[in-house]
This record gives C-alpha cells, sequence and structure tokens, in this order.
C-alpha cells in the first residue's frame, strides 16, 4: 500500500498500524466496562488491541485506544444518541475528515456527520464492532489495490 504513496502524493506514508493492546490498556477497558454501558465485543476488542492508526487509507481511520475513550468519557460524557436511548454512546474512533465513530450500548456503531458532538446527528454505520471492523478491513483492501477510498456500508453510502 505504501510503496507508491510518496510518489503518489509527494510526502512519505505516515503511521498505518494495529497496535495491540498491553496492560495499561487492557486495564482502561475494564475500567470502561464498569463505569458505562459499554458494547461487551468493544471490551473484548480492547482485550487484543490497542488502537487501530490508518493515516494513508482515504482520509484516514482511526480506533482510540481504550484509555483515550475512557478520557474522553470521564471528560465529556457519553455522547446522546437520540430519543429512547438512556444510555449514550462512546467516541471510539474517527476518520481524518473530522468525523467521529460512536458505539451505542446496544452495539451498533454510527457516524457524526459533522466534528461536532454538542448536538451530534448519527448515522448507522454497522450492526456491530465486527461489521465495523470488516468495513475498515475492505477498505484497507480496496486502498491498496487501487488507491482510492471505496468502503460501502450496508446501504451502499461510504463510510
Amino acid at each position: 500500500m505504501t510503496d507508491e504513496f510518496e510518489r503518489r502524493h509527494g510526502f512519505p506514508p505516515g503511521v498505518n498500524e494495529v497496535r495491540l493492546a498491553d496492560h495499561a490498556g487492557q486495564a482502561a477497558a475494564r475500567t470502561l466496562a464498569q463505569v458505562s454501558a459499554v458494547p461487551a465485543d468493544l471490551v473484548t476488542f480492547y482485550d487484543s488491541i490497542g488502537a487501530v492508526t490508518w493515516a494513508d487509507i482515504g482520509n484516514g481511520y482511526f480506533v482510540h485506544s481504550a484509555a483515550d475513550v475512557l478520557l474522553r468519557f470521564k471528560q465529556y460524557g457519553a455522547v446522546d444518541v437520540g430519543a429512547g436511548q438512556k444510555d449514550g454512546g462512546l467516541v471510539i474512533g474517527s476518520n481524518g475528515g473530522g468525523l467521529s465513530y460512536v458505539a451505542v450500548p446496544g452495539g451498533v456503531v454510527c457516524r457524526t456527520r459533522t466534528a461536532s458532538l454538542d448536538e451530534p446527528e448519527l448515522d448507522w454505520v454497522a450492526d456491530d464492532l465486527r461489521q465495523f471492523l470488516e468495513l475498515l478491513e475492505r477498505s484497507l483492501t480496496r486502498f491498496g489495490t487501487n488507491g482510492e477510498q471505496d468502503v460501502q456500508r450496508g446501504h451502499g453510502e461510504p463510510v
């Protein structure tokens, strides 16, 4: 994926990695599970994966570390996910365009329409964390083969 990056863009590629969880990240995930309505698959994810940074895939994709998710939750609280939801969502990631990915207590992953989280408008991206990660994986694969962001979510719209 990065072989032609500098020639194509005129600057070297950034960091692109899936970082394994360390003890501090695993502890942060357990703390998150105690203080918020966290989907179980997110805690399981953070038991193995510390963070995902794909700075050079499309505008960039980032799955934040459990420690970063916990810090944001402690500083700003949960994200209002709309009427009918007593528990808010957690910002678990972002893209390089300023949009955030929010895990909703039932497991759905949404994306904000704007960079603001004050009164966010959310769009469904995936039914659960697994589907979200599969969409990111497809993005990596497609970007690596044709150099373009080409991920489609369940309804044929870009992630």
